[in-house]
């Protein structure tokens, strides 16, 4: 079988086979399993889910980076190859991850005899929950690595297209969830109660304003509700609404800003309301911060490699290698996977004639950067 074909036969069954965050217990036998078979070294971090190969000999290391879970979301492709798993689907890519960077592994096995050093392959569990990275870190696995990479394919460009830059890429990813308290009563009646419904829907009006008109209009932030629920029937002024949503800034004295204006407004409102209005925030990475230098490097490896480049625009998702660079030095790049559906969406349906390139492309990077440092 090819090179090519082999890539696509092991991504098409990790398609079909996709496992939740901290669920990918068969994801990580079968990556082990196909790492073994070409005679490539596991090491024994104590982890769950996820795996860790090294290849190589030397005191110098860099890192190649993989994220390995799916998403709750019901495949609507129609593909021959598509999910067996009810519910579950590999809607962000990483399967065509996991694919490009076992296609380096073997790569660079076969050319472990000239390698200036060892490159430690990681296989990530828990990306989509941005709790997989830290996992790893805990174990160990960035011990002694001087610098990482890492991919995410990207539906937006063509295959053949690679961008990334320096400095900060992706976003600070924040939830809120708000909990607004008035007092029930008959929907005939509402003046004998506090309008929760009422409260809740003004707040979300107000929020807005932070975003338009409390951030300078170069910095980037998103400010967005995206769940709002309350009351169980039609003819009664319920007396909790819950409010849900994320907050997304490339930039740290953005976002304290903004977390800061959102509680001021809810107590705010609540002291007007004669409410209780209570704001609670769960941070998930930081902005992805890419080393300008490593960042150019890999631009430049890039170029070599014939792809179309250019510097990648400032992306609002979250991506916890940021949680990697905040450790050690490196770079995240995007490589054009052409879908007609995007990231997340039940349609997805990345072009498969992107991992080949992209997996010489990660082992070229990865020996050029040892031979770099």
């Amino acid at each position: 079988m090819s090179f090519e074909n082999q890539l696509i036969d092991w991504r098409r069954e990790l398609h079909q086979n996709p496992e939740l965050s901290l669920q990918e217990v068969a994801t990580t036998a079968r990556i082990r399993d196909w790492l073994q078979s070409a005679a490539i070294t596991l090491l024994p971090y104590d982890l769950k889910t996820g795996a860790v190969a090294e290849v190589g000999q030397g005191d110098k290391v860099v890192a190649l980076r993989a994220d390995i879970d799916a998403l709750p979301i019901e495949e609507a492709t129609g593909l021959a190859y598509r999910s067996g798993n009810p519910g579950v689907m590999h809607a962000c890519g990483h399967d065509i991850h996991t694919s490009v960077i076992l296609g380096a592994a073997l790569l660079l096995k076969a050319r472990e005899a000239e390698l200036p050093g060892r490159v430690r392959i990681l296989f990530q569990p828990a990306e989509e929950n941005f709790g997989g990275a830290k996992t790893l870190i805990r174990a160990g696995a960035l011990e002694g690595i001087s610098a990482i990479f890492g991919m995410h394919n990207e539906p937006g460009m063509p295959v053949g297209s690679f961008a990334t830059r320096g400095g900060a890429f992706y976003a600070n990813v924040d939830r809120f969830a708000i909990k607004v308290q008035g007092k029930g009563a008959h929907a005939a009646r509402p003046h004998e109660g506090q309008d929760a419904i009422l409260l809740a829907s003004q707040l979300v009006s107000a929020l807005q304003s932070v975003a338009s008109r409390e951030v300078n209009t170069l910095d980037s932030v998103v400010l967005s509700v995206t769940r709002i629920q309350g009351g169980n029937t039609w003819n009664v002024l319920p007396e909790n609404v819950e409010l849900e949503g994320t907050l997304r800034t490339h930039r740290t004295e953005v976002q304290e800003r903004v977390r800061t204006r959102v509680s001021e407004i809810a107590a705010g409102f609540a002291r007007a309301f004669n409410a209780s209005i209570e704001v609670t925030w769960y941070a998930g990475p930081t902005a992805l911060v890419n080393d300008p230098e490593w960042a150019a490097f890999a631009t430049r490896v890039a170029d070599d490699a014939g792809y179309q480049t250019s510097t990648a625009a400032l992306h609002m998702g979250g991506e916890d290698f940021a949680v990697y660079l905040q450790q050690i030095p490196g770079a995240f790049v995007s490589i054009g996977s052409e879908s007609r559906f995007g990231l997340h969406h039940p349609g997805f349906n990345p072009d498969e004639r992107l991992i080949a390139p992209a997996a010489r492309y990660f082992a070229a990077l990865a020996e050029k950067a040892l031979q770099h440092l």
